[in-house]
């Protein structure tokens, strides 16, 4: 037998006892974190890619960006699926001219000695498992949003990190930038007085998180403006993943078999048992900001509803839906989301002496803060403006500011995308400096505790209740 058959069979015993999970504390994780390096503030920081779908090439993309203010490069690319792999490496070799290794299992990637850290891009329900893998093989780690989308695994994974040393930076960017910050320290310099309602409304008119894959042989106008039924898309469109470029029980990471189904894998988002589609990917974000701005750390109460109102595109997550949340300190958030109609997107804080609007959906960077529906205007018919035109503005009395940071670009209502450089960088730092950085593992506790809870009373149709001293969702009032 060859040295490469033996190999081959020594992988093939792993996956087959960790069943598609995880490393955990092996031997081969014990090395890597045993020969981890210190890093300087003038050392190289080398970084690995864990996941090389659509998300991983704006990492890729945003490491490029960073590498122009400090040392840092790829030189790993990991994934089960033959092309992605292929597509990132290539993607790396464009960017930082060199080759990159690459990696079909993650454990491979992690035994690594010379890589620093590991920013993970996978399925929703992924990260949090992932996270742990890396952490315990010794490396810093950036992880998408969700950080969990079960209870469980964010217990775990949180609970691994904080007993590392390790330097993990969630992937809510918002939390380093500088628009979000301002409005924070306006909120906490008391300027509209004590919150008693966030309001988000965050819309797009599109069947979102479809097309990611393949040969439709239709484009999108074709599908939008003929009477196409989706049906027909669906069955007529080819993929490009075939199961044996991949390892698919190892893509379900411990999911209940399934057979294979190329798009659960590509547009998992649709699929309730590997994200909560909206609540993941936009609440998520929406939630942080909230606990970002208020300081709060959970929920007291959780209640979502919501449909397939639009897409008929055998989805089974929610193209329209709306979360109204408690907080210990006094407040409701209410966030809501439709896929069908595009309408003005914004974000409203409401205080007992003001207001602070947000025009534009999340990322946009343009606030306004007023004494508009503070204590002054107790009715809106006998004290409050009266409007008789478009656009509505506040009037002379309630004067209008526009949140402005010296040294940030100009604000406006369009996002400011997910390839956060400045993200990335306070990651970065915060490796050499082996210090917190803007979005800890605490902080992705919080807002996956959200998620989780909002998208369980959807399917369950019923109140959800955070147990803060217990950590369990129960489904009375505590």
């Amino acid at each position: 037998m060859t040295d490469k058959e033996k190999a081959e069979i020594d992988r093939r015993t792993f996956v087959k006892r960790a069943g598609g999970a995880l490393v955990a504390a092996s031997s081969m994780g014990m090395a890597a974190r045993s020969y981890a390096r210190i890093l300087g503030a003038n050392d190289r920081i080398r970084l690995g890619q864990l996941g090389c779908g659509a998300r991983s090439e704006g990492h890729v993309h945003m490491v490029q960006l960073a590498s122009k203010q400090l040392k840092v490069e790829t030189v790993a690319v990991c994934d089960i699926w033959t092309l992605a792999r292929e597509q990132r490496a290539a993607q790396v070799k464009k960017f930082f001219n060199l080759d990159p290794e690459t990696y079909k299992y993650s454990e491979e990637m992690l035994a690594r000695s010379d890589i620093d850290g590991v920013m993970i891009a996978t399925g929703d329900f992924q990260h949090a498992k992932l996270c742990v893998e890396v952490v315990r093989a010794g490396k810093d780690c950036y992880v998408e949003k969700p950080f969990a989308n079960v209870l469980d695994d964010a217990k775990e994974a949180r609970n691994v990190v904080k007993a590392s040393k390790q330097v993990v930076q969630m992937g809510t960017q918002h939390r380093s930038e500088p628009y979000p910050l301002a409005v924070r320290d306006i909120i906490r310099s008391g300027r509209i007085g004590d919150v008693v309602h966030i309001e988000q409304e965050w819309n797009v008119n599109e069947e979102r998180w479809r097309f990611v894959d393949g040969d439709t042989g239709f484009s999108r106008e074709m599908l939008m403006d003929s009477k196409m039924q989706w049906k027909q898309w669906l069955d007529e469109r080819k993929s490009k993943l075939r199961e044996e470029d991949t390892d698919w029980k190892r893509w379900l990471l411990g999911k209940p078999d399934r057979p294979f189904d190329p798009h659960v894998y590509l547009e998992f988002r649709l699929y309730k048992d590997f994200s909560s589609g909206i609540f993941d990917q936009w609440l998520s974000h929406g939630c942080d900001l909230v606990h970002l701005w208020t300081q709060e750390a959970y929920p007291s109460s959780v209640v979502a509803t919501g449909g397939i109102f639009a897409w008929k595109d055998r989805r089974e997550n929610p193209d329209t839906c709306v979360a109204a949340i408690t907080y210990p300190k006094g407040f409701l958030y209410t966030y809501k989301t439709t896929f069908g109609n595009s309408y003005r997107s914004f974000s409203r804080i409401q205080g007992r002496d003001g207001t602070i609007v947000n025009y534009g959906g999340e990322g946009a960077s343009l606030f306004v803060v007023s004494d508009e529906g503070g204590r002054k205007e107790f009715d809106p018919d006998e004290s409050g403006p009266t409007y008789a035109g478009m656009p509505l503005v506040s009037p002379s009395r309630d004067p209008e500011q526009v949140v402005r940071v010296p040294g940030a670009p100009p604000p406006n209502s369009i996002s400011s995308g997910d390839d956060s450089v400045t993200h990335l960088l306070n990651w970065l730092r915060a490796m050499q400096d082996r210090k917190e950085p803007n979005a800890t593992v605490d902080h992705g506790f919080s807002h996956s505790i959200v998620v989780i809870m909002a998208a369980q009373s959807y399917w369950s149709g019923k109140k959800q209740y955070w147990d803060a001293q217990k950590e369990e969702i129960a489904d009375h009032p505590v």
